[in-house]
C-alpha cells in the first residue's frame, strides 16, 4: 500500500470515528487517546499534503500590474495593440449567429434541460429540436401578423424556462426585439413598459399572468394577443374574448409555422436585440436599449478572458439558469453557452429546491449573487460549528487552503478536500468548476472562505444593464478580495472628478465612466436620460464611485446618488422611503439605511413629541423622552405602524425596515446631522449611529434565522 494510500486510510478511519459516530468516548482517557492518534494523522497528512503542494501556477497577467494605463483610460492587458474586441468571431456577429453556431457544433446533443416534475430526472432537448422548434414559432409569429423587423417589440412574461430561450431566438430569428417584463418591476412599471414599448403580443408562462394582465388590459390598449407557455384555463379564455384580447397555446403559434414555414430574416449587429428595464427606484423605469453586438461583445471579451486564464467555456460544460433571464447578466452567459455548444439546465423554478436541482443537474458553471453565497456560507459554518471536532478538523485544513489560495492555487484535489470539504462540493454538484458572483459586492470573508472550501475559481465582477451587464472581472488566481478586477477587454474604464464628494481622478477616486462595444444604445424614448448618461464621447457615466488600487484592479467605494444595491442586487432608494415612513404622526425625523452587503433595510426614528404622549398612554408606558426611546413597546408599535404604512403606500417587502432605533433628539444643523437647508446629512447620520446600525443587523439577522 502506497503511502497516500496510509495517510487516506488513518484520515478516512479517524474521521469516521470522531465525526460520523463519535461514541467511542466513554472517559477522559478516550479523549486523549482519540486526541493523539489524531495528532498522528493529522501529521502524516499535514507532511504529504505539503510534499504534494503545486507550483504556483502562470497567470494570465502580471497581478501586481492588470491594466494598460494612458492618460487616465485604463484597459484590459489582454487588449491586443490596445485594441477592444467586440465580435466573437468572424461567424459570430449576432445573438441569432451564437445559436447557429452552437446547433452546428453540437447538433443532436443536448441543449436545454428541465425536471417534468420533482420526481422526475432532467429531460433534455437537443440544439436540432430546439431550432424546429424556434423554426416553426418565429413562422407563427410572422404569420399572427408580426412584422419582421427591428421595431416590432415582443414582451416576454416568463420565469426562466426552456422555452423562454426557444422564444427569445424565435423573436431574434426575424429581426425582432425582446422585452422582458418581470414581478418585481410592480404593476405600475409593467403598465409602463407595455404601453411605451407598444407591445401587441406577450408570451406569458402561466395563467396567474395572464388573468393579471387581462384584469389590467384597459390600462394598456395596445396589447392584442397574449401567448401562453402552461395550458390555459377557461376563466381566461372566457376573459380573454370579454377584453378582445387574442388568447393562444404556445404549441397552436408552433404549430402554424409548421404549417406555413417562413424564412429568416436574421438581425445585423447594431440591431436592438432586447431593451432591458431597469428596476427604478424612483419614477418610471427606464428602457435600456442593448444590442446584438452589446450582448456579443461582452461574451466575446469573457471568453477571451477566461481562455487567457486557462479556464474557457467548453462544449462539455453546464450551467445552471436560475438567475432571471428578464436581466442582462443571464442573457449574456446563457448567449456564450449556445455559442460554444454547450448545456442550460433550468432550476424547478422555486429557489428554495435550488440545492436539490444542483446535486442532481451537477453544474460545472454556477453564475450566482452575493446574498445565495452568504447563505450557503452561513449553512456551512452552522454545519462546522456543531462539533468542537468538526470545528478543529476544519479549521485546520481552511488554513492549509488559504496558504494555497495565497500562492494563487485553487484546487479540489488536496487530501482536506477528500475528507473534509467533499460533502460541501457535493452541495453544489460536485463538478463546479467556475463560480461567478456580481449585482452587489460580497464580503471578503465570505469570499476567500468559500474559493478554499469550495476548491474552484470565484470570480467578482462589475457592471450594469447599460454595458451589457459586465465591465470588470477579477483574474483567475487573484487571491486577493475586495475588488472587482481589471476591465475586460471589451471596454475602457476611466474615473471622473466628482467634487461636490471630493472624489477626484488625480487621487485615483472618482464615478466609474465605461467606453466600448458593450455600452448600450440609450434609454427607449427619453433623450434626457439618456443624455444624462451618455455624454458627448460615448462614455457611459455609472453613478457609481470607484477607487483604482495600486495593482490596477477597480474597487467600488460609493454611489454618486443617494441609491444604493442590497446584496441580491436591488436598488434602494432610500429617500422615497423616508417620504412615505415621515407621514406617519409618530414620526418627526427619519433615515433608512442600507448595506450593500445587507440583505434588508433598518432605520433610525426621531418620535414626534407632541403624539408619542399619546401613544404611550395606549401603551401603558411612561417616562422621560430618552426612556420611552429605549422602551420595546414604544419601537414596536412604531415599527408596525411603519409597515401598515408601506404597505398601504406600495411599498416592496425589501423597502420594508426590519428594525428601528428611537433617537430621542432631532437631527439639526447644530449637531452636524442636517444640511442648512435641512437636508439629511447621510454620511454624518450614518457615522452617528454606527453601533446603533451595526446592533440592528446583527439583532435582525438574529431573528431571521431563528
Amino acid at each position: 500500500m502506497s503511502n497516500h494510500a496510509h495517510v487516506n486510510v488513518l484520515i478516512l478511519i479517524w474521521y469516521r470515528v470522531l465525526i460520523a459516530k463519535n461514541r467511542l468516548v466513554k472517559s477522559p482517557m478516550d479523549y486523549i487517546k482519540i486526541a493523539s492518534a489524531g495528532l498522528v494523522t493529522v501529521g502524516a497528512a499535514t507532511v504529504y499534503y505539503f510534499l504534494q503542494s503545486p507550483e504556483t501556477p502562470e497567470l494570465a497577467v502580471d497581478l501586481n500590474d492588470q491594466t494598460q494605463n494612458t492618460d487616465g483610460v485604463r484597459m484590459s492587458r489582454m487588449c491586443t495593440d490596445n485594441k477592444l474586441i467586440s465580435i466573437y468571431d468572424d461567424n459570430i456577429a449576432t445573438v441569432y449567429d451564437a445559436f447557429q453556431n452552437g446547433l452546428k457544433e453540437s447538433g443532436d446533443k443536448p441543449c436545454l434541460g428541465y425536471k417534468p416534475s420533482p420526481d422526475k430526472p432532467y429531460t433534455w432537448i437537443t440544439y436540432r429540436e430546439v431550432s424546429q422548434r424556434v423554426a416553426h414559432l418565429g413562422s407563427g409569429l410572422v404569420q399572427l401578423g408580426l412584422e419582421p423587423q427591428n421595431k416590432t417589440c415582443v414582451g416576454v412574461y416568463s420565469q426562466n424556462r426552456p422555452e423562454y430561450i426557444i422564444i427569445d431566438q424565435a423573436i431574434i430569428r426575424h429581426s425582432m426585439t425582446g422585452v422582458p417584463l418581470y414581478d418585481t418591476l410592480g404593476v405600475d412599471a409593467c403598465n409602463f413598459i407595455i404601453n411605451q414599448a407598444e407591445l401587441t403580443t406577450i408570451f406569458c408562462d402561466n395563467n396567474d399572468k395572464v388573468s393579471s394582465l387581462l384584469d389590467r388590459r384597459k390600462q394598456f390598449p395596445c396589447l392584442k394577443t397574449i401567448i401562453i407557455i402552461d395550458q390555459m384555463n377557461e376563466k381566461n379564455r372566457n376573459k380573454a374574448a370579454e377584453e378582445g384580447v387574442r388568447l393562444l397555446q404556445l404549441e397552436d403559434v408552433e404549430n402554424l409555422g409548421k404549417e406555413n414555414p417562413v424564412a429568416p430574416t436574421p438581425p445585423k449587429p447594431n440591431d436592438l436585440y432586447m431593451i432591458c428595464y431597469t428596476s427604478g427606484t424612483t419614477g418610471t423605469p427606464k428602457g435600456a436599449m442593448l444590442s446584438h453586438r452589446n450582448i456579443i461583445a461582452v461574451f466575446a471579451a469573457a471568453q477571451e478572458f477566461l481562455k487567457n486564464c486557462g479556464s474557457k467555456i467548453y462544449q462539455d460544460d453546464v450551467l445552471i439558469s436560475y438567475l432571471p433571464l428578464a436581466h442582462s447578466y443571464e442573457r449574456v452567459i446563457e448567449a456564450l453557452i449556445l455559442a460554444v455548444g454547450a448545456r442550460i439546465g433550468f432550476f424547478q423554478g422555486d429557489i428554495k429546491k435550488l440545492m436539490d436541482d444542483l446535486k442532481e443537474l451537477q453544474p460545472t458553471l454556477f453564475p450566482t449573487v452575493p446574498r445565495l453565497l452568504n447563505r450557503f456560507y452561513d449553512k456551512v459554518l452552522t454545519g462546522v460549528n456543531s462539533s468542537k471536532v468538526k470545528k478543529f478538523l476544519f479549521n485546520m485544513a481552511l488554513k492549509s487552503k488559504t496558504k494555497d489560495l495565497k500562492r494563487g492555487i485553487i484546487r479540489n484535489d488536496t487530501i482536506w478536500d477528500k475528507f473534509i470539504f467533499r460533502s460541501v462540493q457535493q452541495a453544489l454538484g460536485g463538478r463546479v468548476r467556475i463560480i461567478t458572483t456580481g449585482s452587489a459586492p460580497i464580503s471578503s470573508t465570505v469570499l476567500s472562505f468559500l474559493r478554499c472550501i469550495v476548491g474552484c475559481p470565484i470570480l467578482e465582477g462589475y457592471g450594469q444593464t447599460e454595458n451589457a451587464a459586465v465591465s470588470t472581472l477579477t483574474v483567475l488566481g487573484d487571491p486577493e478580495p475586495g475588488h472587482v478586477g481589471p476591465p475586460l477587454p471589451c471596454n475602457m474604464v476611466k474615473l471622473c472628478d466628482v467634487p461636490e464628494m471630493n472624489y477626484f481622478a488625480r487621487d485615483n477616486k472618482g464615478e466609474i465612466c465605461i467606453k466600448g462595444p458593450n455600452v448600450f444604445l440609450g434609454y427607449l424614448k427619453d433623450e434626457e436620460k439618456t443624455r444624462e448618461a451618455l455624454d458627448e464621447e460615448d462614455w457611459l457615466h455609472t453613478g457609481d464611485i470607484g477607487a483604482w488600487t495600486p495593482n490596477g484592479t477597480l474597487k467600488v467605494i460609493d454611489r454618486k446618488k443617494n441609491i444604493f444595491k442590497l446584496s441580491q442586487g436591488e436598488y434602494i432608494a432610500p429617500e422615497k422611503i423616508e417620504n412615505i415612513f415621515a407621514q406617519s404622526p409618530y414620526v418627526a425625523q427619519v433615515y433608512v439605511h442600507g448595506d450593500s452587503l445587507q440583505a434588508f433595510l433598518v432605520g433610525i426614528i426621531v418620535p414626534d413629541a407632541e403624539t408619542l404622549p399619546n401613544l404611550c398612554t395606549k401603551l401603558g408606558v411612561s417616562g422621560s423622552p430618552k426612556e420611552l426611546a429605549q422602551s420595546p413597546a414604544v419601537k414596536d408599535a412604531i415599527l408596525k405602524d411603519l409597515i401598515e404604512l408601506g404597505k398601504q403606500q406600495g411599498l416592496s417587502s425589501l423597502e420594508m425596515v426590519k428594525d428601528i432605533y428611537l433617537h430621542p433628539d432631532l437631527f439639526s444643523v447644530e449637531n452636524g446631522l442636517l444640511t442648512p437647508t435641512f437636508k439629511t446629512k447621510r454620511q454624518d447620520v450614518q457615522k452617528f449611529f454606527a453601533k446603533e446600525i451595526e446592533s440592528m443587523y446583527d439583532r435582525a439577522t438574529e431573528n431571521i434565522r431563528s
